[in-house]
């Protein structure tokens, strides 16, 4: 199962940061509605929170840095974090002089079900993250010490003080050679896609391990690559021959690239979904088994095929176990209601992973 590469770290010595939003989640129980229900089933999440906590659950040193309101929201999420074994130190409770809005960014599910898509409300601006003042933060002494720094492209759609936050990061990052993943993941609901494309544009030179590359590609120029899986607004599914040629359009504009990865659904109804995913690494495309499995929580997928992935290249697993035990985790957190995958029984994944499972449709 070993694979050696001079970018990673052994397991033993691997120290995982990440940065960003959590957020208070409601969600109708049973699959109500939202305008029919009288309760709200709560619980907490964000991206780069759910990859700290799938970690930390696998038994990586999972370390998570953001600002909530000191409140009892806020210190109830850390809590929540606290309880899954991720540690908090770094993380600022602030004021009301801090942040004057003094609230935790929330989100509103309405989980689907059969025909009926999920749906999603944001209720996150003015979150104490986006009105805390970063300059205040040594960003050196942050990321003293740890081997592993993850991003997104969620946290700089917050707003203007995040997006300088996630740049200084990642050049601090570059100076102590700390390995870097970045996750595209765009949501129309922050920002416009050419708000984001321009702003992935600036970090890729800083990146090693880069996710998320569907439904855009993260760069502009003169010969346009920037949508090229997408028609008319809709996201394709590429063929390996495709996956391939985009993977190495990345990586000769973009020669730091280590390792690049994405996942591909393909949604039969809201209750049934198949994944697989596609992997570069070293100089060569790779493409995961095809799982089809039922829905009980579609949210935070992508996150735990990320968590995943991060797992699997920290251990140091061949290249195509890498990619099935990405693909393995994001199916088994759909079967697990909350944002994050809190599964601490690698062996299940591994088992997930090596049945012999592909199903053609």
């Amino acid at each position: 199962m070993q694979h050696a590469n001079p970018l990673l770290h052994g397991d033993c010595g691997s120290r995982f940061i990440t940065v960003g939003e959590i957020m208070l989640r409601l969600t109708p129980p049973n699959y109500e509605k939202i305008r029919m229900t009288t309760s709200f089933e709560a619980s907490y999440g964000g991206s780069e929170a759910n990859i700290a906590l799938a970690l930390a659950n696998l038994g990586v040193d999972s370390t998570f840095f953001t600002v909530v309101p000191d409140n009892s929201l806020g210190k109830s999420a850390v809590r929540m974090l606290r309880s899954n074994d991720v540690h908090c130190t770094p993380v600022i409770l602030s004021t009301p002089q801090q942040t004057p809005s003094h609230r935790l960014g929330s989100y509103y599910l309405e989980t689907g079900y059969g025909i009926r898509p999920s749906k999603v409300i944001y209720d996150r601006k003015y979150s104490a993250i986006t009105e805390f003042d970063f300059g205040t933060i040594d960003l050196g002494a942050l990321l003293d010490g740890f081997t592993w720094l993850h991003l997104s492209g969620i946290t700089p759609a917050l707003g203007p003080n995040c997006r300088e936050l996630v740049m200084n990061c990642l050049k601090v990052a570059k100076e102590k050679g700390i390995t870097v993943s970045f996750d595209g993941n765009f949501r129309s609901k922050l920002w416009t896609w050419e708000e984001a494309r321009d702003f992935c544009t600036e970090c890729l030179p800083y990146v090693d391990v880069l996710l998320g590359i569907e439904p855009y590609h993260l760069w502009k120029d003169e010969n346009d690559h920037s949508r090229g899986d997408v028609k008319d607004g809709i996201p394709l599914q590429p063929s390996y021959e495709q996956e391939d040629e985009i993977f190495q359009a990345f990586v000769e504009r973009y020669p730091n690239l280590k390792c690049i990865a994405r996942h591909v659904r393909y949604a039969h109804s809201g209750s049934e979904n198949s994944l697989k995913a596609f992997l570069w690494y070293e100089d060569h495309t790779f493409e995961s088994k095809l799982f089809t499995f039922n829905i009980l929580d579609r949210v935070g997928g992508g996150d735990a095929f990320a968590s995943g992935l991060i797992y699997a290249m920290m251990h140091r697993y061949k290249p195509m176990d890498m990619v099935n035990f990405a693909v393995a985790s994001s199916v088994i957190k759909h079967t697990i209601r909350g944002d994050a995958n809190i599964t601490d029984d690698v062996e299940s994944i591994r088992n997930l992973m090596n049945m012999n499972y592909d199903i053609k449709r």
